[in-house]
């Protein structure tokens, strides 16, 4: 029987959001009473986190209460064992972001934006925060004469070049990772894709210290296919931090916990998360970005972190399980999954060799691949049949 009881060795995180989510929609107000932070610790911790992650406005909401509320936080974090491993800025909740932050087009608006961001890298760094996520929610548009892409994007790099310099010049030690989301609450947001943040990063001064943040549910919402672009990130060594949630296709940010939604897609996430094909594994925290369903009082906010742990421990079972069967070793040998890793070329080939060599595509097309097999194992391996 596997053991499915988080320790602390799993990373699993959790930002205060979360947990603390009150259960608000465009549609109801809260169900929940607010969340005690230090209640929040305890609970997690009880339950076998690691981390904890939040916005600047989760934990500290005016500066009346900063230094007392901050010096509670430290105390419960020194008690619990937990660390803080991420920090983020909301940028996208009071009326000053309506129509974006870090890419507004008020000059001011960006300016006030920045320097909100700033003070919280400066909090990171000291509570130990290695990664610093910058979601992009208001950076968009409905309209497309509302927004100068271009020029957004120059400001968007102005930014993460202004905050890179700043983290190089304090001497911290913190890198940045963008968080692609599709759309909401704007039409479209700045950013969209894993894809969109990869090639946008290519464009900074310091592009070695900024990564992604990729979330199940902002990928799916698009319509991609999660595991696909993590194994990207990670093959551009740009999966700096990653947001686990359950999402059921292209439609509204569900945040569901994790394992819910598309259980396929979230055993091959795991899959990729373990280094299969890329060579790599990812060592970060698993953070769990999800909200606790509308439905349930506070008990069900616990069981619903509990899950998201005991979803990824159980797959993460199913996953090791599935690639040491010899059955599956033999079934990848049959699809040729192997043979992929070999270069096309050879390592003393020219082109003209190539073109020179001999092939029957007739017989290489009447072959099948024996990708049925393959996934059928996958399948029988995640309904629990071997």
């Amino acid at each position: 029987m596997v053991d499915l009881t988080p320790t602390r060795d799993d990373k699993f995180s959790f930002g205060l959001w979360t947990v603390g989510w009150q259960g608000v929609d465009v549609f109801g107000g809260p169900i929940r009473p607010p969340l005690d932070p230090v209640a929040a610790l305890e609970q997690l911790a009880e339950l076998g986190a690691a981390a904890v992650t939040f916005h600047d406005d989760d934990l500290l909401p005016d500066d009346a209460t900063r230094d007392a509320g901050l010096d509670r936080f430290r105390r419960a974090l020194n008690g619990t064992g937990l660390v803080v491993e991420m920090l983020t800025t909301n940028l996208f909740g009071d009326p000053v972001f309506k129509e974006g932050a870090l890419t507004a087009n008020h000059r001011d608006v960006r300016r006030h934006a920045l320097t909100k961001v700033l003070r919280n890298v400066d909090l990171a760094a000291e509570l130990g925060a290695k990664t610093y996520v910058l979601w992009g929610g208001r950076e968009g548009a409905e309209s497309g004469a509302s927004k100068d892409v271009a020029a957004a994007l120059d400001r968007y790099k102005e930014a993460l070049d202004l905050l890179c310099g700043y983290v190089r010049e304090q001497g911290y030690d913190i890198r940045f990772a963008i968080e692609p989301k599709p759309n909401e609450p704007r039409g479209d947001i700045l950013l969209p894709t894993i894809g969109h943040a990869l090639a946008f990063i290519n464009e900074l001064d310091d592009a070695e210290r900024v990564g992604i943040n990729p979330e199940v549910g902002h990928e799916q919402m698009a319509g991609l296919n999660y595991p696909h672009g993590v194994a990207q990130a990670l093959w551009h060594n740009k999966l700096f931090h990653i947001d686990l949630n359950g999402q059921n296709g292209p439609r509204f940010d569900q945040d569901l916990r994790f394992g819910a939604g598309n259980l396929r897609e979230a055993f091959w996430t795991v899959d990729v998360l373990q280094g299969v094909g890329v060579g790599r594994a990812y060592d970060g925290f698993v953070h769990f970005d999800y909200k606790p369903p509308r439905t349930e009082d506070v008990d069900g906010v616990w069981e619903s972190a509990a899950g998201c742990m005991r979803n990824y421990l159980a797959l993460r079972a199913k996953v090791r399980a599935f690639r040491e069967d010899p059955e599956v070793q033999q079934a990848l040998a049959a699809s040729r999954v192997g043979e992929l890793a070999t270069p096309t070329l050879g390592p003393e080939e020219s082109l003209a060799d190539l073109r020179a060599g001999q092939r029957d595509p007739d017989a290489l097309g009447e072959r099948g691949m024996a990708f049925e097999r393959l996934d059928q194992l996958a399948m029988d391996h995640l309904l629990g049949l071997r």
